[in-house]
Protein backbone atom coordinates (compact mmCIF):
# COMPACT_ATOMS: atom_id res chain seq x y z
CA UNK A 1 0.00 0.00 0.00
CA UNK A 2 1.27 3.10 -0.56
CA UNK A 3 1.35 5.46 2.86
CA UNK A 4 3.09 8.38 4.27
CA UNK A 5 3.08 10.16 7.91
CA UNK A 6 1.22 13.27 8.34
CA UNK A 7 -0.25 15.85 10.17
CA UNK A 8 -3.93 16.60 9.53
CA UNK A 9 -5.26 20.35 10.23
CA UNK A 10 -8.66 20.21 11.41
CA UNK A 11 -11.84 20.72 9.81
CA UNK A 12 -12.04 24.87 10.68
CA UNK A 13 -8.38 25.40 10.04
CA UNK A 14 -9.11 23.68 6.61
CA UNK A 15 -12.47 26.00 5.78
CA UNK A 16 -9.74 28.94 6.54
CA UNK A 17 -7.36 28.21 3.29
CA UNK A 18 -10.63 26.65 1.17
CA UNK A 19 -11.40 30.19 1.88
CA UNK A 20 -8.43 31.82 0.80
CA UNK A 21 -7.78 29.04 -1.88
CA UNK A 22 -11.08 30.57 -3.19
CA UNK A 23 -9.46 33.92 -3.96
CA UNK A 24 -6.18 32.62 -5.11
CA UNK A 25 -8.31 30.49 -7.75
CA UNK A 26 -9.48 34.10 -8.80
CA UNK A 27 -6.04 35.20 -10.01
CA UNK A 28 -5.10 35.00 -13.35
CA UNK A 29 -3.37 32.03 -14.57
CA UNK A 30 -5.24 29.78 -12.21
CA UNK A 31 -6.76 27.82 -14.81
CA UNK A 32 -3.49 26.64 -15.41
CA UNK A 33 -3.00 24.88 -12.11
CA UNK A 34 -4.37 21.66 -10.62
CA UNK A 35 -5.65 22.31 -7.14
CA UNK A 36 -5.72 20.43 -4.35
CA UNK A 37 -9.03 19.47 -2.41
CA UNK A 38 -9.54 19.25 1.59
CA UNK A 39 -9.08 15.66 1.29
CA UNK A 40 -5.78 16.33 -0.04
CA UNK A 41 -4.29 19.02 3.22
CA UNK A 42 -2.02 17.33 5.15
CA UNK A 43 1.72 18.16 6.87
CA UNK A 44 3.28 14.97 4.91
CA UNK A 45 6.17 14.09 7.53
CA UNK A 46 7.19 11.23 5.55
CA UNK A 47 6.52 9.66 2.37
CA UNK A 48 6.83 5.62 2.42
CA UNK A 49 5.67 5.28 -0.99
CA UNK A 50 4.77 1.82 -1.84
CA UNK A 51 5.41 -0.19 1.84
CA UNK A 52 4.70 -4.53 1.36
CA UNK A 53 1.53 -5.23 3.39
CA UNK A 54 4.05 -7.48 6.03
CA UNK A 55 6.14 -4.46 6.81
CA UNK A 56 3.07 -2.06 7.83
CA UNK A 57 2.52 -3.56 11.59
CA UNK A 58 6.08 -3.15 12.60
CA UNK A 59 5.71 0.90 11.32
CA UNK A 60 2.55 1.32 13.47
CA UNK A 61 4.44 -0.28 16.27
CA UNK A 62 7.30 2.39 15.49
CA UNK A 63 4.92 5.23 14.41
CA UNK A 64 3.18 5.05 17.83
CA UNK A 65 6.00 5.07 19.68
CA UNK A 66 7.31 8.09 18.10
CA UNK A 67 4.07 9.85 18.63
CA UNK A 68 4.09 9.18 22.75
CA UNK A 69 7.64 10.13 22.82
CA UNK A 70 6.62 13.63 20.87
CA UNK A 71 4.38 16.46 22.84
CA UNK A 72 1.51 18.44 21.41
CA UNK A 73 2.52 21.27 19.75
CA UNK A 74 0.88 24.60 18.37
CA UNK A 75 0.48 25.27 14.71
CA UNK A 76 -0.96 27.37 12.51
CA UNK A 77 -1.22 27.67 8.57
CA UNK A 78 1.08 31.21 7.49
CA UNK A 79 2.51 32.31 4.07
CA UNK A 80 3.04 30.15 1.23
CA UNK A 81 6.22 29.21 -1.15
CA UNK A 82 6.35 26.97 -4.26
CA UNK A 83 8.74 24.20 -5.31
CA UNK A 84 10.02 23.07 -8.74
CA UNK A 85 9.75 26.64 -10.59
CA UNK A 86 5.74 26.97 -9.73
CA UNK A 87 5.23 22.83 -9.78
CA UNK A 88 3.91 22.98 -6.42
CA UNK A 89 2.31 25.88 -4.73
CA UNK A 90 2.12 25.36 -0.98
CA UNK A 91 1.25 26.56 2.41
CA UNK A 92 3.41 27.03 5.09
CA UNK A 93 3.25 26.93 8.78
CA UNK A 94 4.08 28.68 11.70
CA UNK A 95 4.33 28.06 15.57
CA UNK A 96 6.00 25.26 17.09
CA UNK A 97 8.17 23.72 13.93
CA UNK A 98 10.57 22.69 15.69
CA UNK A 99 8.83 20.11 17.19
CA UNK A 100 7.29 19.37 13.85
CA UNK A 101 10.66 18.79 12.38
CA UNK A 102 11.46 16.38 15.10
CA UNK A 103 7.94 14.25 14.62
CA UNK A 104 9.12 14.04 10.99
CA UNK A 105 12.27 13.22 11.95
CA UNK A 106 10.99 10.56 14.01
CA UNK A 107 8.47 9.31 11.45
CA UNK A 108 11.43 8.47 9.07
CA UNK A 109 13.55 6.87 11.79
CA UNK A 110 10.68 4.62 12.61
CA UNK A 111 10.57 3.54 8.95
CA UNK A 112 14.33 2.80 8.49
CA UNK A 113 14.08 0.90 11.53
CA UNK A 114 11.04 -0.90 10.09
CA UNK A 115 13.37 -1.98 7.33
CA UNK A 116 11.53 0.64 4.84
CA UNK A 117 13.60 2.09 2.02
CA UNK A 118 13.75 6.12 2.71
CA UNK A 119 16.47 7.60 0.18
CA UNK A 120 18.57 10.03 1.19
CA UNK A 121 17.83 12.15 4.62
CA UNK A 122 16.60 15.94 3.80
CA UNK A 123 15.78 18.72 6.16
CA UNK A 124 11.97 19.02 7.03
CA UNK A 125 10.25 21.73 5.22
CA UNK A 126 6.67 22.06 6.59
CA UNK A 127 4.06 22.33 3.49
CA UNK A 128 0.83 21.70 2.68
CA UNK A 129 0.36 21.68 -1.27
CA UNK A 130 -2.62 23.47 -2.64
CA UNK A 131 -2.09 23.16 -6.11
CA UNK A 132 0.58 21.79 -8.85
CA UNK A 133 1.31 22.04 -12.51
CA UNK A 134 2.93 20.04 -14.60
CA UNK A 135 5.41 22.32 -16.24
CA UNK A 136 7.11 25.09 -14.83
CA UNK A 137 4.24 28.51 -13.90
CA UNK A 138 4.89 32.00 -12.60
CA UNK A 139 3.45 31.27 -9.18
CA UNK A 140 5.01 34.34 -7.68
CA UNK A 141 1.21 36.31 -7.56
CA UNK A 142 -0.24 33.21 -5.85
CA UNK A 143 2.87 33.41 -3.20
CA UNK A 144 2.70 37.06 -2.96
CA UNK A 145 -1.38 36.26 -1.68
CA UNK A 146 -0.40 33.67 0.31
CA UNK A 147 1.97 35.52 2.07
CA UNK A 148 -0.68 37.54 4.26
CA UNK A 149 -2.87 34.38 5.20
CA UNK A 150 -2.48 32.68 8.54
CA UNK A 151 -4.91 30.30 9.75
CA UNK A 152 -5.79 30.13 13.63
CA UNK A 153 -3.61 28.32 15.78
CA UNK A 154 -4.44 24.93 16.84
CA UNK A 155 -2.83 22.25 18.51
CA UNK A 156 -1.55 19.14 16.78
CA UNK A 157 -2.40 16.55 19.31
CA UNK A 158 -2.00 13.07 16.97
CA UNK A 159 -0.04 11.29 14.30
CA UNK A 160 -1.45 9.92 11.28
CA UNK A 161 -0.52 7.06 8.59
CA UNK A 162 -2.36 7.79 6.05
CA UNK A 163 -3.31 5.59 2.74
CA UNK A 164 -2.89 7.38 -0.62
CA UNK A 165 -5.16 5.45 -3.80
CA UNK A 166 -3.71 7.04 -7.08
CA UNK A 167 -6.59 7.81 -9.75
CA UNK A 168 -7.22 4.84 -12.30
CA UNK A 169 -9.67 6.29 -13.97
CA UNK A 170 -7.74 8.54 -16.29
CA UNK A 171 -9.90 11.26 -16.11
CA UNK A 172 -7.94 14.12 -16.34
CA UNK A 173 -8.23 16.24 -13.12
CA UNK A 174 -9.10 13.26 -10.56
CA UNK A 175 -7.66 13.69 -7.30
CA UNK A 176 -5.89 11.01 -5.30
CA UNK A 177 -8.40 9.50 -2.72
CA UNK A 178 -6.96 9.78 1.09
CA UNK A 179 -7.76 7.39 4.11
CA UNK A 180 -6.52 7.02 7.44
CA UNK A 181 -5.33 3.83 8.89
CA UNK A 182 -3.97 4.86 11.96
CA UNK A 183 -3.90 7.22 14.39
CA UNK A 184 -1.62 7.94 17.43
CA UNK A 185 -2.43 10.50 20.71
CA UNK A 186 0.55 12.67 20.74
CA UNK A 187 2.34 12.47 24.48
CA UNK A 188 0.57 14.35 26.77
CA UNK A 189 -2.88 14.51 24.67
CA UNK A 190 -3.91 11.63 25.87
Amino acid sequence: MRIFAAVLPPEDVAHELAAEVAELKKLPGAEGLRWTGRPGWHFTLAFYGEVDDALVGDLSERLERAAHRTAAFRLALRGGGQFGRGRALWAGAEGDLETLRLLADRSESAARRAGIPMGEHRRYKPHLTVARSRDAADVRPFVAALDVFTSRTWTVDELVLVRSNLPTSGVAGEQPRYETVARWPLGGAG
